[in-house]
């Protein structure tokens, strides 16, 4: 066999870590305003974990993925506004849990309301979630809920993984692999 072109410069696989479910310490990568699908406005949060064993997950994985079209892999889709047009309650755990998290921090409204979340600690509960692949099913861990980075220090009750509804009835499910994350812009907890 002649050497393939490119070989030197590929990267092989690796074996990865899985980032387990439970709660962890984050940092705020950054905010953006969007809106869903739907057209309802929404923020963009993007998370890395910032303490013990996993800290700078997200940042390791960004940065060994070498798909052209590489996305960072922990963006939590928050809606601000409920059907009602009110302030979305998850929005509120948020906002809350960051300023309980960043002694001395106050939101600021308006222009610099993104800006003013960048790098700040907030806790994240995070559960594995089951979906099908074309080689049968497979788990990504997905931040699933906002809480002060006492109550994460405190201890939290691992979440359960949500399984595909054919899955439910199953006492244990068992996945082909798992994934780290799945990209789905209308994922508002």
């Amino acid at each position: 066999m002649n050497k393939p072109k490119g070989y030197d410069e590929t990267q092989s696989y690796t074996e990865s870590r899985i980032l387990p479910a439970g709660g962890y310490i984050c940092k705020v990568m950054g905010v953006k305003e969007s809106k869903s699908r739907n057209g309802k406005e929404m923020l963009e949060i993007s998370l890395d974990i910032d303490d013990g064993e996993y800290k700078g997950y997200y940042a390791d994985k960004y940065k060994n993925d070498t798909r052209k079209e590489k996305k960072w892999g922990c963006v939590v889709y928050q809606l601000t506004e409920d059907e009602n047009g009110n302030c979305n309650r998850g929005l509120k755990t948020f906002l809350t849990s960051i300023e309980e998290s960043n002694s001395g921090f106050s939101l600021v409204w308006g222009d610099k309301f993104c800006d003013s979340l960048k790098n700040k600690k907030v806790g994240g509960v995070f559960r594995r979630e089951e979906f099908k692949t074309d080689k049968g099913t497979a788990f990504f861990t997905k931040c699933i809920s906002f809480r002060s980075i006492q109550t994460i220090k405190d201890g939290i009750e691992v979440p359960a993984d949500k399984l595909l509804e054919e899955n439910k009835s199953k006492a244990k499910s068992e996945p082909t692999f798992t994934v780290d994350s799945v990209d789905d812009d209308d994922l508002p907890f």
